[in-house]
C-alpha cells in the first residue's frame, strides 16, 4: 500500500486512497474518459454526505441559460434561499476541474451552503470545457455570463438580485476565472458609482500558467492533483498548438493582468497543493496595487479540500471563513 503523503490528516488520507481507486489520473485519460467522468456526481446521501456536506433542504434549485457572445447560451444553475426577501445579493460561481473536468451539479452542496449561509442568490455557471472548447473559450463564458447576470438578460428567469452588490467565487480553474472576470470588469459601476463586483473568493486558484510557482515542485506528487496532472490539464485547456506568449495572456493567467482597482479579495490556498504558491503571489500582487487581500493558507490540506469538507479536519473552518468574509462585503 501506498504511504500516505507527509503531512495529510488520517481521514484525508483516507479519502484520498479511497478516490484514487475511482479516479483516472488525467494524463492517462482518454477524451472519452474524461466526458465520461464530467457525469459523476457524489449521492445526495448518508454516508457520501458526511464527505462533500449535504445539499441545505431550505435552498431551491433551478436551471436557465444565459447568452454568450458567440450567439449560444451556457446553462446557469441558480440557488435561492427560501424564506429570505429580496432583492438578494448576488454570488456567481465557478466550478474548478483544470478547465476539463467538472460540473455545476457536483458542486450543489457547497453553492446551497454559500446561499443559505450568505443570504444570497447563487449562479453556478456552467462554462463550456476543454478540450472540445479550448482557451480562452472558458473566460469569455465566464466574462459573459457576468456581464449578462449583471445587466439582467431577458432570457434570465430569476427576479429579486440586487444586481448592485456582486460577489465572485471559484475554485481551482474556477478560481482562476473569477480572478479573470474581477479583472476584466471591474470597472462596471451602480447608479451610487461604487463597483458592482463587490468582492472576489478564490480558493486555491491556478492564476499562472507559466507553472512558476515553487510549490509546483514542493509537491510535485501530491494528492489530489500533481505537476503532471497541472501540466496536462493545461495542455488541454490551451489546445495543441499553444505558444509561450499565451502564457502571460491575463485571459489565462491573471497573475500578470492589471489589477488595479478591482474587488478586495479572499484568497484560500492549501498547504500540501502544488500550486499553493499560486495564490499567495496573487495576493501579493493584488496588495501592490493596494487591493485589499485576505491570504490563508490551510496547512495539512491538499487541493480540492472545499469539495470534500468532511474529510478534512480544517474543513468546517475553511467554509466559515468563506461565508463570513463573502456576506461581510455583500452587506
Amino acid at each position: 500500500m501506498k504511504r500516505p503523503y507527509p503531512g495529510l490528516a488520517l481521514r484525508t488520507a483516507a479519502f484520498v486512497a479511497l478516490l484514487g481507486l475511482q479516479k483516472k489520473p488525467i494524463e492517462e485519460s482518454t477524451l472519452a474518459e474524461i466526458q465520461a467522468r464530467r457525469a459523476f456526481v457524489f449521492p445526495t446521501r448518508p454516508p457520501f454526505t458526511w464527505i462533500t456536506g449535504r445539499l441545505d433542504p431550505t435552498v431551491r434549485i433551478s436551471d436557465g441559460a444565459v447568452p454568450v457572445r458567440d450567439g449560444s447560451s451556457i446553462p446557469i444553475r441558480w440557488y435561492r434561499p427560501s424564506g429570505e426577501e429580496g432583492p438578494l445579493p448576488l454570488v456567481v460561481y465557478f466550478h474548478g476541474g483544470g478547465w476539463v473536468q467538472g460540473s455545476t451539479r457536483m458542486y450543489d452542496p457547497l453553492c446551497t451552503a454559500l446561499a443559505a449561509r450568505v443570504g444570497a442568490v447563487v449562479a453556478s455557471v456552467d462554462y463550456r470545457l476543454a478540450p472540445e472548447f479550448a482557451a480562452p473559450t472558458a473566460a469569455h463564458d465566464a466574462i459573459d455570463a457576468v456581464r449578462a447576470l449583471i445587466d439582467g438578460s431577458e432570457q434570465l428567469a430569476i427576479a429579486g438580485i440586487d444586481r448592485t452588490r456582486v460577489g465572485l467565487a471559484g475554485d481551482s480553474a474556477g478560481g482562476n476565472l473569477a480572478a479573470v472576470v474581477a479583472q476584466q470588469l471591474g470597472d462596471l459601476r451602480g447608479p451610487d458609482g461604487r463597483p458592482v463586483i463587490r468582492h472576489q473568493a478564490l480558493i486555491y486558484p491556478a492564476t499562472d500558467q507559466t507553472l512558476g510557482s515553487p510549490s509546483i515542485e514542493e509537491h510535485a506528487e501530491a494528492p489530489i492533483l500533481t505537476k503532471a496532472g497541472i501540466m496536462a490539464f493545461r495542455d488541454l485547456y490551451l489546445g495543441p498548438s499553444w505558444t509561450t506568449e499565451q502564457l502571460h495572456d491575463p485571459l489565462l493567467s491573471p497573475l500578470y493582468g492589471d489589477v488595479e482597482g478591482v474587488a478586495p479579495a479572499l484568497i484560500q490556498t492549501a498547504g500540501l497543493d502544488p500550486i499553493r504558491d499560486d495564490g499567495s503571489r496573487y495576493a501579493e500582487h493584488l496588495r501592490a496595487a493596494g487591493v485589499e487581500a485576505r491570504l490563508t493558507c490551510y496547512h495539512g490540506l491538499p487541493h480540492g479540500f472545499a469539495s470534500f469538507p468532511g474529510a478534512c479536519p480544517a474543513g468546517p473552518a475553511a467554509r466559515d471563513e468563506l461565508v463570513d468574509e463573502i456576506a461581510r462585503h455583500l452587506s
